[in-house]
């Protein structure tokens, strides 16, 4: 039926849809919590807040993940984050190909502080519910990294893109050298995430009302997991290498549903 005029048609309505359903429930989903952060944050000690404030994330963003599989043709393969659950604190160093990334790990992996920009963490829909759950802000090095430390030490996982925003041109963009400093500073492993879409929507050079490309996959697989590094430098060339040679290779998707996928370009 997609064949004909009228099917192209009424499928790219659909996509119009499942853009304008997707992106407005996040909204609501976002704005339905920010009256109750906004007020807890002043009033809840961070050894409660935190905790709440993660929990409530990941529970939100599981459902809102699950809204888009039911309703908007979007699957989402991220069992293997399931094995992150019970692991000892970890760099989760992610390649960032779309606005969705954070949204997908936080809603597998508890107890994650996410690195956030700065202007995300002073957003008014965002902005509450993300310094409740406590993350990071960017924009100051030092407190960045003493933060990040903190929270490895407590025994928590720390979420990281390694290259500073979206990728703007894929597979890869240069590496900064943040991972390997917080990781050496606080002597714990980096876990490579490996994030991958049928096609690059929400990403640097996709504008946010553009209708997405249905059905979208996306996959996050856990990749090598580096010991802290010696050579922060060094280390930030090899982890661009690693994640270039490994997001190279194509996507497969036999069993999800999907009749084929492009590798995002």
């Amino acid at each position: 039926m997609t064949d004909s005029p009228v099917g192209k048609l009424l499928w790219t309505a659909y996509e119009r849809f499942a853009m304008t359903l997707g992106l407005g429930a996040l909204a609501l989903c976002c704005l339905a919590w920010w009256p109750f952060a906004l007020l807890l944050n002043p009033l809840l000690p961070r050894r409660l807040g935190r905790p709440l404030g993660r929990y409530v994330a990941r529970l939100g963003f599981r459902g809102y993940l699950g809204f888009l599989s039911l309703l908007c043709a979007c699957r989402f393969d991220l069992a293997e984050l399931d094995r992150l659950r019970h692991d000892e604190p970890l760099v989760l160093a992610a390649n960032h190909p779309s606005l969705l990334d954070a949204l997908l790990v936080l809603s597998r992996v508890p107890d994650t502080a996410c690195v956030m920009k700065a202007d995300l963490m002073d957003n008014l829909l965002f902005g509450a519910a993300a310094r409740l759950a406590g993350f990071i802000r960017n924009d100051t090095a030092l407190a960045m990294i003493l933060d990040a430390g903190d929270e490895l030490a407590r025994g928590a996982h720390l979420l990281i893109f390694p290259e500073g925003t979206r990728t703007p041109v894929f597979p890869i963009a240069p590496c900064l050298p943040t991972a390997g400093l917080i990781a050496r500073r606080s002597q714990v492993a980096v876990q490579t995430l490996l994030i991958e879409f049928s096609t690059p929507y929400l990403g640097k050079q996709w504008p946010l009302f553009r209708r997405p490309v249905l059905p979208l996959h996306c996959r996050v697989r856990l990749g090598r997991r580096f010991p802290p590094p010696d050579d922060v430098i060094a280390f930030s060339t090899e982890l661009e290498s690693y994640f270039r040679a490994q997001l190279g290779q194509p996507l497969p998707v036999s069993g999800l549903g999907l009749p084929h996928a492009h590798r995002v370009h």
